[in-house]
């Protein structure tokens, strides 16, 4: 498997996903499908001015994509894919093709039994986590990734008698590319982070219970298994867990709960290929190469016993909150929860995580948790909902308070397992013309890497914190505006380099004319980034024509 995803055009990555989709779409045949389906093509002329340089690039860009919500009784799905291509005025600034793009389906392949779940991601973001990178889509700057991402597979659920049977499977796949220019020399005395390529990730998951009734307790006993396989140095990632969990009720509203179980994670990876001098030999790319003659490097190996104690309350249908203390990875965790539906229209979300992961695991958990419907941003300067900028952003479901946010993620391409603690919350919801969203995350990472001035994330711990909202008013039936702000902050941890700010503001309004199958475009934006020296404020303005099919 991974020597054929290795094959595939990467930049296809995206669009081979979404038309895998179509195809499973197409054969569900339901007469009570609700569907739209709009493939466009587009023309957008923008301007972008650098306020601290005064330089004013101009571009055409070209391209066209596909807009679409799938809903039967059997297939849930939401498509938005991008692609453009971008024809340059200005010898400063680049000829470049951007593909951004969001999917998400669900597929009830048995009802009742067995489904099949699968997402896809295109966007962009910084390469190097010690230098930043203007927060929009137009800039040209050579610390731009692209990244794809996909995952997909089944989940059964079953019953024998009162027990819970339950399985599900993931297998994943995340590509960055940076061009070969993010390998560039980094800032004055800061060191370079090698650069990220791709992983594959497998996960799966089993268990069984009961929940209260039968016995005055409800029971459950599961396990997981995660692998993960990095190209850059053959890095790999191998856990297994198994557990066993009870939940006590101790009232109407309140519940106890506590488990315990035993957990073994290791990470490895190959050493640096050396020359006589004992420098890292490189590729003309700048990538360095892995040395199979010696023996692998441990990066993170933990095992033992693992438990966790907590509440479940709730104290209404709208309201759920779950907080958990335990010990696991070698230390104290604490998790939690809290949903609550404030009323038909909006809804309130929020989660506090502690656990082991990736770039590359993130980055499938993030899909995982994209809702099957979700609402399609319309074109602009940042790309598809923030996810085409290059700070990542949040993305909002048709139903109140469902959502995911990247920025976890996204924060920084890394190469490196991490211990990943924080806490996202999410706001969401509309009602008549007005729809709205607002997340916001705290992200603190603590990376497994080997000792060594090659390894420059050894020992580090970086730190952001992120902001982002969206507001959206529909003035008639052909027309509307939209407004979309972040703010993000990010300390790498790294000795040398700076801490980055970024903040921008962009506001887009839309007119539909010709039997709403052309659809002008307006749109302006503000973006700011500051780190240490590095000092940039831009702004930049689109206009744009899309025909729709």
């Amino acid at each position: 498997m991974k020597s054929f995803l290795k094959r595939l055009p990467r930049r296809a990555l995206g669009a081979a996903a979404l038309a895998g989709a179509m195809t499973l779409l197409a054969a569900d045949g339901d007469s009570q499908t609700r569907s739209s389906v709009h493939p466009y093509l587009e023309i957008q002329q923008v301007a972008t001015a650098d306020f601290n340089g005064g330089d004013v690039l101009t571009y055409t860009g070209i391209g066209g994509g596909i807009d679409a919500t799938i809903q039967s009784r059997r297939v849930t799905a939401t498509i938005a894919y991008d692609y453009q291509h971008r024809i340059a005025w200005n010898r400063d600034l680049a000829d470049d093709d951007v593909h951004t793009g969001l999917a998400a389906v669900h597929i009830d392949a048995v009802p009742g039994l067995l489904a099949l779940d699968a997402a896809a991601v295109a966007t962009r973001t910084h390469a190097d986590i010690g230098r930043p990178v203007p927060g929009l889509r137009t800039g040209d700057d050579p610390n731009v990734a692209e990244v794809y991402s996909a995952y997909a597979g089944p989940t059964l659920n079953t019953h024998a008698g009162p027990v819970a049977i339950g399985a599900a499977y993931r297998l994943g796949y995340v590509y960055v590319d940076d061009h070969s220019l993010a390998g560039g020399p980094p800032p004055a005395g800061a060191p370079r982070a090698e650069r990220y390529k791709s992983s594959t990730v497998h996960n799966a998951t089993a268990s069984i219970g009961m929940e209260p009734g039968e016995l005055p307790f409800g029971w459950t006993v599961g396990g997981g298994w995660v692998h993960e396989d990095m190209d850059r140095l053959d890095s790999r990632y191998d856990a297994k867990y198994v557990r066993g969990d009870v939940v006590l009720p101790v009232g109407s509203t309140l519940a106890l709960t506590a488990g315990a179980g035993y957990e073994k994670g290791r990470g490895s990876q190959r050493d640096i290929l050396r020359d006589s001098a004992g420098l890292p030999v490189t590729t003309p790319d700048g990538r360095v190469v892995s040395d199979p003659s010696k023996p692998r490097l441990l990066t993170y190996d933990e095992s033992g016993l693992i438990w966790d104690a907590g509440v479940i309350w709730r104290p209404s249908p709208r309201t759920e909150l779950q907080a958990r203390v335990g010990h696991r990875y070698g230390g104290t965790t604490y998790t939690g929860s809290l949903e609550h539906k404030i009323n038909e229209s909006y809804a309130l979300s929020a989660l506090v995580y502690d656990n082991v992961s990736s770039f590359g695991r993130l980055m499938t958990a993030d899909l995982a948790g994209v809702p099957r419907s979700f609402r399609i941003p319309r074109g602009g300067i940042g790309g598809i909902g923030g996810i085409g900028g290059p700070g990542g952003g949040c993305i909002f479901g048709a139903e109140a308070g469902a959502g995911a946010c990247f920025d976890d993620a996204l924060q920084s391409v890394d190469n490196f397992n991490f211990r990943n603690r924080g806490a996202e919350i999410r706001l969401s919801g509309g009602r008549g013309v007005w729809s709205y969203g607002i997340g916001a995350g705290y992200a603190n990472r603590r990376y497994f890497a080997p000792p060594g001035a090659d390894f420059v994330l050894h020992g580090v711990t970086d730190q952001s914190f992120d902001l982002n909202a969206t507001l959206s008013r529909r003035l008639t039936r052909t027309s509307g505006v939209d407004f979309d702000a972040y703010a993000a902050w990010y300390d790498s941890g790294v000795a040398g380099s700076d801490g980055s700010f970024t903040t921008g503001v962009t506001g887009t309004y839309y007119r539909s004319l010709y039997r709403d199958r052309l659809q002008g475009t307006v749109s302006a934006g503000v973006y700011t980034t500051q780190a240490g020296d590095f000092d940039s404020t831009a702004a930049s303005i689109l206009v744009g024509l899309r025909y729709s099919f």
